[in-house]
């Protein structure tokens, strides 16, 4: 058996009703399928995707319970209402937001590294410049779908074991406020268009609309970290609710 046989014979394969699902997924994940969206009739699906009907079927019931689709007895199937933030006046870990939505979030770890400071950032957490700081780059998604980009610099002085961390099973938020109790913070938001890395580790299309919020947290006077956090605007709606 040649090479190129034995990957072929190793490769595996995929299931149809996978590649509906997967193919389902794409659409709603590029912001092409608004919540609310109805989705076509498992009639149309079958004809769009030559194929049986309970491959359809399956496929829609999969998404169903990943949280993806809502199925509507007598009325089809609509794109869940997925990633609402609960308050942007708040500073909450996102592990902890998704959770309570009765979501899934899993987390994809792009780097965490130590870094020397630049004028920008030395500036924005009061530091020298060229000072050792700990830079995190992260993708958040809930059920599977990226919903926020973390670019994130945080002082190791206040939070020395950043390094050895498993950001797959704990968010720098979690450390920080273990380590450095949050007693300040600043957020801005800006509308901002993807560059292609964005893009990329977001899974939407390079030039799309997105919703950074750039925060810094202050323990005790001193600056924890700051972060841009990057949503796809298809997918991401800020809410702040306060009272008098």
């Amino acid at each position: 058996m040649n090479a190129v046989t034995e990957r072929t014979r190793k490769r595996p394969r995929t299931l149809p009703y996978e590649a509906v699902k997967a193919s389902l997924k794409r659409c709603i994940a590029e912001g092409g399928w608004q919540p609310g969206t109805k989705l076509p009739s498992e009639r149309e699906l079958v004809l769009e995707f030559a194929c049986a009907r309970m491959t359809v079927h399956r496929a829609l019931r999969e998404l169903e319970d990943e949280g993806l689709i809502e199925r509507r007895q007598g009325s089809g199937s609509y794109v869940a209402e997925l990633h609402p933030i609960s308050n942007l006046l708040q500073v909450r870990d996102i592990h902890e937001e998704i959770a309570e939505r009765g979501h899934v979030h899993s987390t994809r770890v792009c780097s965490v590294a130590p870094v020397r400071a630049d004028a920008d950032v030395a500036a924005a957490m009061r530091l020298r410049k060229g000072a050792a700081v700990v830079r995190i780059e992260l993708v958040h998604c809930e059920n599977g779908v990226p919903i926020q980009l973390e670019d994130r610099h945080v002082n190791p002085a206040l939070a020395p074991d950043l390094l050895a961390q498993d950001y797959t099973r704990v968010t720098p938020s979690h450390v920080l406020f273990e380590h450095a109790p949050l007693t300040e913070a600043e957020q801005v938001v800006e509308a901002v268009l993807a560059d292609a890395e964005q893009a990329r580790r977001l899974d939407v299309a390079v030039g799309s609309a997105l919703l950074m919020v750039s925060r810094r947290t202050v323990s005790q006077g001193a600056v924890a970290s700051i972060a841009r956090l990057y949503h796809p605007g298809a997918r991401y709606r800020l809410v702040g609710r306060f009272s008098v």
